[in-house]
């Protein structure tokens, strides 16, 4: 059950204490987990994902503070972060990152400074204080467990929100070269257009195959697991190459020659991750922020949007938990809710007092890091082939070893920079599309333009009827598209995206409202926690 430590104790830290005695067992065994060739190529993919991750929310919020924090920061917070709850984190396959909504939230913040005429980051220092406390307080006080009202209806909307949100920003940032000119140049150049779309296809077309080719009738089972878990860096790799192959191709260069080049006249231009060339703070500043340099009505007045950073915060970080506890990736170690949310507001705290942007679970990294840690099954349901996961490596070592390459990462950044943007755009596409692969709300979309006489044989369809199953739907669809609008909605310049997480704890009633108007047993197996087995098992044995 995904539900598993989501109990209200009644006890101080009842819910932490839990947690701890659950994972305890099987923290050495974490890291024995780790000695395998699926590991490795799981660190291997979730490296460039967490790299292209924070290089690209780095950006953005250099952008919305006006460059007072930027990706080099979010380069520290991801490795030191990362490190932290791999090792210290109730559920260490839970990948932290930065995400759009808390850029939107820090960006809103740095505008309400400048409107007050106050310091950024002094101001920022404090709201990440209060809302790491707040999160502490929600940690030893067993809050995580409302996340039991949340249930598969909410989770399957906010998976297949970031999944699209991952899709949508790599096809908008493929589509802009052939609309936006390089800087320094007056035109588009086709060139550089042709070959991002070259590279972001892909690079998702070979990640994507390999992916697949596991389930196919050709070469031996080990040749096949291997180069299916290695698809994803196999693919960047390549691309890369073509990268490079090209450029120095056109410049008349040999490929020392073209890798020496880029980011000048010469050759075909590619847009790159552009992380400074040095490590130091995106300003002239020194690390620690000095906190009192700010009236002293700021130090109280932050504990408002504190609040609302907190709420942000918390459904981030437990509703990406509640996915990679799912019943269907078949987890055998149990969660630590409680554990997982203390973590993020130590982080939140510390990281605050250094001026780091906010991190908290990643959905898509998340949940591609349990899919690359799984050995999966193909099966048949009527007629209709579909991979399921047998079991999944659960370790620490994956997810430390990604975060301390991303540490490694500081001190090579100019060689970060030879990775062209439209690699990393392919794999930001590979991404949300695995995600939405594994989603039942998206099988049950396709269901809309599927023919009747094909549908797969599930349990819900066979036991529910149709009508009830296309309604339910269409209700998570309005629940998304709700979403989405209020994401891109704006009122004389102020985002609403900051008030997403409010609505999507408002889905929560909504969900509760369709007892009134759907059987309860049709409602029970289209929202079961369960995965079908198990609720195949629970039909033979009542």
């Amino acid at each position: 059950m995904s539900d598993q430590g989501l109990e209200r104790t009644g006890r101080f830290c009842g819910g932490l204490i839990d947690d701890i005695k659950r994972r305890k067992p099987y923290y050495w065994d974490d890291y024995k987990e780790g000695f395998s060739t699926k590991v490795l190529a799981s660190t291997i993919f979730l490296y460039f994902a967490c790299l292209a991750n924070a290089v690209a929310f780095g950006l953005l919020t250099s952008v919305a503070t006006g460059g007072e924090i930027g990706t080099t920061e979010m380069l520290v917070v991801t490795a030191i972060g990362g490190i932290s709850f791999a090792i210290f984190s109730g559920q260490p396959l839970t990948i932290l990152g930065g995400t759009g909504p808390i850029v939107i939230f820090t960006g809103l913040l740095y505008l309400a400074c400048k409107s007050f005429d106050i310091p950024f980051l002094p101001t920022y220092a404090w709201v990440g204080v209060w809302s790491g406390i707040m999160l502490i307080i929600c940690a030893v006080t067993d809050l995580s467990y409302l996340m039991k009202y949340f249930t598969r209806f909410t989770d399957e909307i906010f998976a297949a929100l970031v999944a699209l949100i991952f899709i949508v920003e790599a096809l908008k940032d493929v589509y802009h070269a052939f609309t936006d000119p390089l800087p320094g140049q007056s035109q588009v150049s086709l060139d550089t257009a042709f070959l991002t779309l070259i590279l972001a296809l892909g690079t998702f077309s070979i990640a994507r195959n390999l992916r697949a080719f596991r389930n196919s009738h050709y070469l031996r089972w080990t040749i096949r697991e291997f180069l299916a878990d290695f698809g994803p860096s196999i693919a960047i790799g390549a691309m890369t190459v073509v990268a490079v192959y090209f450029g120095a191709l056109s410049a008349n260069l040999d490929l020392f020659g073209w890798i020496m080049s880029i980011g000048t006249p010469e050759g075909v231009q590619l847009k790159t991750a552009g992380v400074p060339e040095t490590f130091g703070p995106s300003v002239d500043r020194p690390w620690l922020i000095d906190m009192f340099a700010v009236p002293t009505w700021v130090w109280f007045g932050s504990i408002v949007p504190a609040f609302m950073a907190t709420i942000l915060l918390y459904l981030d970080q437990n509703i990406t938990t509640r996915l990679v506890n799912s019943p269907v990736n078949k987890l055998k170690k149990g969660a630590g809710y409680h554990l997982d949310l203390m973590v993020v507001g130590l982080i939140t705290l510390v990281g605050s007092v250094f001026g780091l942007p906010w991190m908290v679970a990643a959905t898509v990294h998340a949940l591609n890091h349990v899919k690359s840690l799984a050995t999966t099954e193909v099966v048949k349901e009527g007629g209709e082939r579909k991979e399921k996961i047998k079991s999944v490596r659960e370790n620490r070592v994956s997810a430390l070893l990604v975060h301390l390459l991303i540490g490694l990462s500081l001190l090579m950044l100019p060689i970060v920079n030879l990775i062209p943007n439209a690699v990393l755009f392919g794999l930001f596409l590979y991404m949300g599309f695995t995600t939405l692969g594994g989603n039942d709300f998206f099988d049950r979309v396709r269901l809309w333009v599927t023919d009747p006489a094909l549908y797969p044989k599930t349990h819900y369809i066979r036991k529910v009827p149709m009508r009830t199953i296309h309604m339910f739907t269409a209700l998570q669809f309005g629940g998304l598209a709700a979403l989405w609008i209020l994401k891109m909605t704006k009122i004389q310049g102020f985002p609403l995206g900051i008030l997403f997480p409010l609505l999507i704890a408002l889905l929560v009633p909504f969900r509760m409202s369709f007892t009134k108007f759907f059987d309860a047993k049709d409602l029970e197996i289209l929202d079961s926690e369960e995965d079908e087995e198990a609720i195949e098992q629970q039909d033979l044995h009542p």
